[in-house]
Protein backbone atom coordinates (compact mmCIF):
# COMPACT_ATOMS: atom_id res chain seq x y z
CA UNK A 1 0.00 0.00 0.00
CA UNK A 2 1.11 3.53 -0.80
CA UNK A 3 -0.69 6.68 0.22
CA UNK A 4 0.04 9.76 -1.87
CA UNK A 5 -0.72 13.36 -1.02
CA UNK A 6 -0.32 16.10 -3.61
CA UNK A 7 0.12 19.80 -2.90
CA UNK A 8 1.20 22.96 -4.66
CA UNK A 9 -1.60 23.54 -7.12
CA UNK A 10 -3.20 26.90 -7.63
CA UNK A 11 -3.95 29.74 -10.00
CA UNK A 12 -1.15 31.21 -12.09
CA UNK A 13 -0.90 33.46 -15.11
CA UNK A 14 0.31 32.16 -18.44
CA UNK A 15 4.09 32.12 -18.54
CA UNK A 16 4.32 31.55 -14.81
CA UNK A 17 5.61 28.64 -12.77
CA UNK A 18 4.36 26.23 -10.12
CA UNK A 19 5.92 23.34 -8.27
CA UNK A 20 3.79 20.38 -7.29
CA UNK A 21 4.76 17.99 -4.53
CA UNK A 22 3.69 14.40 -3.95
CA UNK A 23 4.44 12.99 -0.50
CA UNK A 24 4.42 9.20 -0.27
CA UNK A 25 3.78 7.05 2.78
CA UNK A 26 6.73 4.78 2.10
CA UNK A 27 10.30 4.96 0.86
CA UNK A 28 9.94 6.10 -2.76
CA UNK A 29 13.19 4.58 -3.98
CA UNK A 30 11.60 1.16 -3.45
CA UNK A 31 8.68 2.05 -5.70
CA UNK A 32 9.23 1.00 -9.30
CA UNK A 33 7.89 4.14 -10.90
CA UNK A 34 6.07 7.29 -9.93
CA UNK A 35 4.42 9.75 -12.19
CA UNK A 36 2.38 12.88 -12.60
CA UNK A 37 -0.78 12.73 -14.63
CA UNK A 38 -3.40 15.29 -15.46
CA UNK A 39 -7.02 15.34 -16.46
CA UNK A 40 -8.78 18.31 -17.98
CA UNK A 41 -12.58 18.54 -18.16
CA UNK A 42 -13.93 16.28 -20.87
CA UNK A 43 -10.55 14.72 -21.56
CA UNK A 44 -8.83 11.49 -20.63
CA UNK A 45 -6.19 11.36 -17.95
CA UNK A 46 -2.75 11.63 -19.53
CA UNK A 47 0.82 11.10 -18.44
CA UNK A 48 2.69 14.32 -17.79
CA UNK A 49 5.97 12.95 -16.44
CA UNK A 50 7.30 9.78 -14.86
CA UNK A 51 10.39 8.84 -12.90
CA UNK A 52 11.62 5.28 -12.61
CA UNK A 53 13.47 3.38 -9.92
CA UNK A 54 16.81 4.05 -11.63
CA UNK A 55 16.20 7.79 -11.89
CA UNK A 56 15.35 7.81 -15.58
CA UNK A 57 12.49 10.02 -16.64
CA UNK A 58 9.77 10.18 -19.26
CA UNK A 59 7.69 13.17 -20.38
CA UNK A 60 4.55 13.78 -22.33
CA UNK A 61 5.22 15.54 -25.64
CA UNK A 62 3.25 18.64 -24.69
CA UNK A 63 5.39 19.39 -21.63
CA UNK A 64 8.89 18.48 -22.81
CA UNK A 65 11.31 21.31 -22.15
CA UNK A 66 8.90 23.06 -19.76
CA UNK A 67 8.26 20.59 -16.94
CA UNK A 68 10.77 18.67 -14.83
CA UNK A 69 10.10 15.71 -12.56
CA UNK A 70 12.43 15.03 -9.66
CA UNK A 71 12.48 13.21 -6.33
CA UNK A 72 13.91 13.49 -2.86
CA UNK A 73 14.35 10.06 -1.30
CA UNK A 74 15.01 11.49 2.15
CA UNK A 75 11.64 13.24 2.10
CA UNK A 76 9.79 10.49 0.20
CA UNK A 77 8.57 13.20 -2.14
CA UNK A 78 8.31 13.56 -5.90
CA UNK A 79 8.14 17.01 -7.45
CA UNK A 80 6.90 18.46 -10.70
CA UNK A 81 8.42 21.81 -11.61
CA UNK A 82 6.22 23.48 -14.19
CA UNK A 83 7.58 26.47 -16.09
CA UNK A 84 6.23 28.51 -18.98
CA UNK A 85 2.72 27.45 -18.12
CA UNK A 86 0.01 27.72 -20.75
CA UNK A 87 -3.77 27.87 -20.40
CA UNK A 88 -3.94 24.39 -21.91
CA UNK A 89 -2.02 23.07 -18.90
CA UNK A 90 -5.12 23.71 -16.80
CA UNK A 91 -6.21 20.41 -15.25
CA UNK A 92 -6.36 18.39 -12.10
CA UNK A 93 -2.91 16.92 -11.55
CA UNK A 94 -2.59 13.51 -9.94
CA UNK A 95 0.36 11.69 -8.51
CA UNK A 96 0.53 7.96 -9.19
CA UNK A 97 2.70 5.10 -8.02
CA UNK A 98 3.39 1.80 -9.71
CA UNK A 99 5.38 -0.79 -7.75
CA UNK A 100 6.03 -2.80 -10.92
CA UNK A 101 7.94 0.02 -12.58
CA UNK A 102 5.94 0.35 -15.79
CA UNK A 103 3.80 3.41 -14.92
CA UNK A 104 0.74 1.17 -14.85
CA UNK A 105 -0.47 3.11 -11.84
CA UNK A 106 -1.82 1.17 -8.92
CA UNK A 107 -2.05 3.94 -6.33
CA UNK A 108 -3.38 7.45 -6.87
CA UNK A 109 -3.38 10.64 -4.89
CA UNK A 110 -6.45 12.82 -4.52
CA UNK A 111 -5.34 15.37 -7.11
CA UNK A 112 -4.54 19.07 -7.04
CA UNK A 113 -6.05 21.72 -9.30
CA UNK A 114 -3.81 23.80 -11.54
CA UNK A 115 -5.42 26.71 -13.35
CA UNK A 116 -3.50 28.84 -15.83
CA UNK A 117 -5.13 32.10 -16.84
CA UNK A 118 -4.46 33.79 -20.16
Amino acid sequence: QVQLVESGGGLVQAGGSLRLSCAASRYILTIGAMGWYRQAPGKQRELVAGIFWDGSTKYGDSVKGRFTISRDGAKNTVYLQMNSLKPEDTAVYYCGADPSGTLDVRYWGQGTQVTVSS
